[in-house]
């Protein structure tokens, strides 16, 4: 059985063994996990049941890392992705008027679109018709966005009046929680001196947070006080429950529980202009996160083939129906993490470590409670704020090394994000102000068709949503 393992995963061709596969992937999982609850939390802010959405994150990342591991054999992980859930949450359903089912129907039909991309060499094309700097300066926004979403739910940052933003009320205890937290896995996350507890340092901080909330709560409770948006302790809070539960509430757009409405579903999504813009953002979005995390963890663990039929191509594949399946399971568009890299970073080569990592998701998907205190805005904006600055830093030297037109396409693209609380409206405002400067700029033959086909695609969605 394990020569036949050996052989199936090419351990002698990536130099690699059981035991780095199997270490590897638990410690991505725990460096993946907080997204079971965040995505939980999140979609249960538009409706969603929290433990429904927990199962189906649990399942659509087993069944992904399933055909990652046997297909592709590659040690990427895929997930509800980051900044794509925020996006789903607060701009698809809850600013345009679709339902939550209508919302996921749209994601299904924009993974559609994905698949059809990624399936054909229009994908490629894409990826690289559009400047590396301005797909760095999207990037950054994205980051911006998910950063900002993590600040204003844990009332870090309120609206103001009469000067729009201002600080939170540091008196409150979720706030000081929520701040603690965050400073904690900025702290660890440059601890040099213990490498382990740098690489972790947003699981920590997580496990520290909620440990603090469940023991402030329960001190809180015992002294006859109940207002606070702290973690309940699982044994304290009678509303959860083990196993599966409301499940069938978000699988395929909740249609078991409650029968759905198509025509009416689908007159809703096409009737309004900026269906047409989401679909289109999160494909794109996806495009340049997914083909850029592909890269990334393939080259961490020296897969360098790139033609058809190699490990790379069956991984974007898999990437491609990852992002409709996750709307049908009854959670948001499913990506590549970068936390994969921390399992590669301890010896994993091969899709092993990533199924190893999918049956630990499965198994958490059960255990629902024992999660919920994740749940809380005063401990998932830890992980939001966090994974926002890192997906920033991640490209702002690459935009700033570009300079020009590009650090200003990102600084717009960043401020835009932020402060319409839209991805695809940032997206817009940094592409066309990208496109105009560079016609100023005398580059009109440098920027190709797809790129003009984007121009002219965000010009027409302002147009249409100034007149309707």
């Amino acid at each position: 059985m394990r020569a036949a393992l050996r052989r199936f995963f090419r351990f002698e061709e990536r130099k690699t063994d059981f035991r780095n596969e199997i270490l590897g992937g638990v410690l991505t999982f725990f460096a993946t996990l907080y997204i079971l609850p965040v995505e939980s939390s999140m979609l249960e802010g538009i409706g969603a049941d929290p433990s429904g959405v927990f199962f189906a994150t649990a399942l659509s990342t087993f069944l992904v890392s399933l055909l990652m591991g046997l297909f592709a054999n590659y040690p990427l992980v895929l997930s509800s992705g980051m900044g794509l859930n925020a996006y789903f949450a607060y701009t698809i359903v809850d600013r345009s008027g679709l339902s939550l089912a209508e919302g996921s129907i749209l994601i299904v039909i924009a993974g559609l679109v994905y698949l059809f991309l990624t399936m054909t060499p229009i994908r490629k094309v894409l990826v690289k018709a559009v400047p590396s700097g301005l797909r760095a300066a999207i990037t950054v926004g994205l980051g911006g966005f998910v950063l900002f979403v993590g600040l204003a739910n844990a009332k870090i940052v309120v609206s103001d009046p009469s000067t729009l933003l201002a600080i939170g009320d540091f008196s409150s205890p979720a706030v000081m929680l929520a701040s603690f937290g965050i400073l904690l896995a900025l702290g660890l996350s440059s601890f040099k001196k213990v490498p382990v507890i740098q690489k972790f340092a947003l699981p920590i901080a997580l496990f520290a947070t909620a440990a603090i909330g469940v023991t402030a709560s329960s001190i809180l409770l015992a002294t006859g006080q109940d207002s606070f948006d702290l973690p309940l302790a699982p044994w304290l809070d009678p509303s959860l429950s083990w196993g599966v539960a409301g499940f069938d509430s978000v699988f395929f757009f909740g249609a078991f529980k409650q029968p759905l409405d198509w025509g009416s579903a689908f007159a809703n999504i096409f009737g309004k202009p900026d269906s047409y813009v989401a679909i289109f953002s999160i494909v794109f979005l996806a495009l340049f996160n997914a083909t850029a995390c592909l890269f990334a963890t393939g080259k961490a663990a020296g897969i360098v083939e790139v033609g058809n039929g190699s490990p790379f191509s069956r991984a974007m594949i898999v990437d491609g129906i990852a992002l409709p399946l996750g709307g049908i399971m009854g959670t948001t568009s499913l990506t590549g993490f970068a936390e994969s890299t921390v399992g590669i970073s301890f010896g994993a080569r091969t899709g092993l470590s990533t199924i190893v990592v999918g049956l630990l998701f499965l198994l958490a998907g059960f255990l629902f409670p024992v999660f919920s205190v994740f749940s809380y805005n005063s401990v998932n904006a830890v992980a939001l704020v966090y994974v926002g600055l890192f997906i920033m830093a991640g490209s702002i030297k690459e935009v700033a090394k570009e300079g020009g037109s590009s650090l200003m396409a990102s600084l717009f693209t960043l401020m835009g994000m932020v402060l319409t609380y839209s991805l695809s409206n940032g997206m817009a405002i940094g592409i066309v102000s990208y496109v105009v400067m560079q016609l100023f700029e005398g580059n009109a033959k440098r920027i190709g068709w797809p790129l003009y086909l984007l121009f002219f695609l965000f010009v027409v969605s302002f147009a249409l949503t100034a007149v309707f």
